[in-house]
């Protein structure tokens, strides 16, 4: 039972407290339990079940003995008890974008809306615009969000299959009959979504492994079952299959089931002008002229006898990286040991979880020389957003404690919201004052391209706008972005010396990977940045690395690779001189 499984359970409780209509004191408590959980700095599981939660503030006596419920038994008899008084079709409603408890209470108490199929009948026979609270641009926004979670469905963000890929491979490595364990497929090459997960084991008893793997917890349904390769479904939909090769045909195998099927399809042809095939399972000679067989150890020789660089496995998209590598001229890519820093941060000045002391000290936990502190504007209401005399003092504050956490440093900023035409949610004597500024649109999203253009290009040549935030507002599988002009934002980034984030908060990764390229070439620098609200969000670089490499980014592209020195030095220079 990990932390965040404790969040869901905890969260969920409330959201059914909350359709029964209990004391809202009751609701409260689960949510504000929660919450502790989740920001709470030590082994919190581990207190749960040695039951020492006494005198943690948020966490009364019913709670925790309900948490040492979950972490010993890995179940709660009542949240199974009260989710058993709901349609279990209930609670994918809560998913949809827009749609809080108050309101699916509502939908469920008035109108019987117990699925997604009965909000979608509802929607489109017209009888949630006549419901208080709701209204006809409401109810096409439901259908908006029913349809993208159809055009969605059995796809899932880079993140949320990461603990699944850690615990499996763990578990195949484990065994005593396995040589070499990788996962391939959109994950090894870093994708923002993944469609299923593909496991490879070199064994020399591979009907063994397959008996092994679909023992693995979590399987809902086995699909397949063979002497090499073996298909199981998840409870969540997630399908994960294996292959079973020998060792001398790992390589080939890793290769090929790595892709993308338009790499592969580019590097058989390149095989075929030396006389070989290619295969997922080795080299051989299709005609009587070719050329000696190669002799392969590693993934890394099929490209070496291939005349070819070595390909990392996130550039393997077939947009250019063969014929780069066959030029020696692959960059060498940004490592996430590159990053001395981030910026746009959250703190409990506005949405955030951590005061900003907490998270200065997870930055220094984490080896960052420097964290940005990034609040939100005052135009961010539903965000806590500071207005100018609130964000003064925190810079003040910023000052203050800079003194004391020499050599680190904090630097002050802010995520100013960029407005409907284009200005700013501060003046240039208040943005004057600050280290940086992040400037983000967080309203109006239904401009169209030319005008969402427009606005962001006005916001950057601000000469006090470092760098621009998730440049399309995209929530992965949730929304899509607003329209922008990406060749048009990129070119202004260039003329105005403009940063532009890489947001790598796993449900964004705003700016996409596919036009990092260009940026790079047009000179423009990125910043990866986690747009943490927690303190453990910043593990979020870890995201905005992979996404950078597929960019095709290298270390002198990405701003935040900059030692403190070199970074208070860019800040403290005028962003035309940069």
């Amino acid at each position: 039972m990990s932390r965040e499984e404790i969040c869901r359970i905890l969260e969920e409780i409330a959201l059914l407290l909350e359709l029964k209509d209990e004391n809202p004191f009751k609701i409260k408590a689960y949510r504000g339990g929660a919450e502790t959980v989740s920001n709470y700095p030590d082994d919190i599981i581990q207190l749960a079940r040695d039951q020492q939660l006494k005198g943690i503030k948020g966490i009364g006596e019913a709670l925790q003995e309900k948490l040492h419920e979950l972490v010993t038994t890995g179940k709660l008899e009542f949240y199974e008890k009260l989710r058993a008084e709901f349609p279990s079709t209930l609670f994918a409603i809560f998913d949809l974008q827009g749609l809080g408890p108050k309101k699916v209470k509502i939908l469920h108490r008035d109108l019987g809306i117990n699925s997604i199929e009965d909000l979608k009948k509802a929607c489109t026979e017209g009888k949630i615009a006549d419901l208080a609270g709701f209204g006809k641009k409401t109810q096409e926004n439901i259908l908006l969000s029913i349809a993208q979670r159809e055009q969605s469905a059995g796809v899932f963000r880079l993140s949320a299959v990461a603990s699944i890929v850690a615990h499996f491979t763990h578990l195949l490595r484990e065994h005593p009959d396995v040589h070499q364990v990788s996962v391939c497929g959109s994950y090894r090459r870093g994708k923002e979504t993944v469609g299923d997960l593909d496991f490879l084991v070199a064994t020399s008893f591979p009907a063994d492994l397959t008996k092994f793997f679909v023992t693995f917890p979590g399987i809902e349904q086995i699909l397949a079952q063979g002497d090499t390769k073996a298909s199981v479904m998840l409870a969540d939909g997630l399908q994960c299959d294996m292959r079973a090769v020998a060792n001398t045909q790992f390589p080939f195998a890793l290769q090929y089931f790595t892709g993308s099927k338009e790499h592969n399809v580019a590097l058989r042809q390149l095989a075929l002008q030396k006389g070989w095939s290619l295969n997922e399972y080795a080299f051989t000679q299709v005609r009587d002229d070719a050329e000696p067989l190669p002799i392969v150890h590693e993934e890394r020789d099929i490209y070496t006898a291939l005349g070819l660089q070595f390909v990392p496995p996130e550039l393997r998209e077939n947009r250019g990286e063969l014929e780069a590598a066959s030029k020696q001229e692959l960059p060498r890519l940004i490592e996430l040991a590159n990053l001395r820093g981030t910026f746009h941060n959250h703190t409990t000045e506005s949405d955030g979880k951590n005061l900003l002391e907490e998270m200065a000290a997870a930055a220094m936990d984490a080896g960052l020389q420097y964290l940005g502190i990034a609040d939100h504007s005052k135009s961010s209401f539903q965000a806590n957003g500071l207005h100018e005399d609130r964000l003064l003092r925190q810079v003040e504050k910023i000052r203050a404690l800079n003194v004391e956490y020499t050599p680190f440093r904090l630097f002050a900023g802010s995520e100013v919201d960029i407005l409907k035409d284009g200005t700013l949610d501060f003046s240039d004597e208040i943005l004057a004052q600050l280290d940086y500024c992040v400037a983000s649109v967080h309203a109006s999203f239904t401009l169209s391209e030319e005008e969402m253009t427009a606005r962001i290009i006005r916001a950057m040549e601000n000469p006090h706008v470092t760098m621009i935030g998730h440049l399309t507002g995209r929530l992965l599988l949730k929304r899509n972005g607003y329209a922008v002009n990406h060749a048009k934002i990129i070119d202004a980034a260039a003329a105005t010396r403009t940063i532009i984030e890489l947001n790598c908060n796993p449900k964004r990764l705003d700016m996409d990977w596919r036009w990092w390229h260009r940026a790079r070439d047009k000179g423009v620098l990125c910043s990866i940045n986690p747009d943490a609200h927690h303190a453990d969000q910043l593990q979020f670089l870890h995201y905005g690395a992979i996404q950078a490499r597929k960019g095709w980014l290298r270390k002198e592209d990405v701003v935040n690779t900059m030692s403190l020195d070199k970074m208070a030095a860019f800040l403290a220079t005028p962003k035309a001189q940069r």
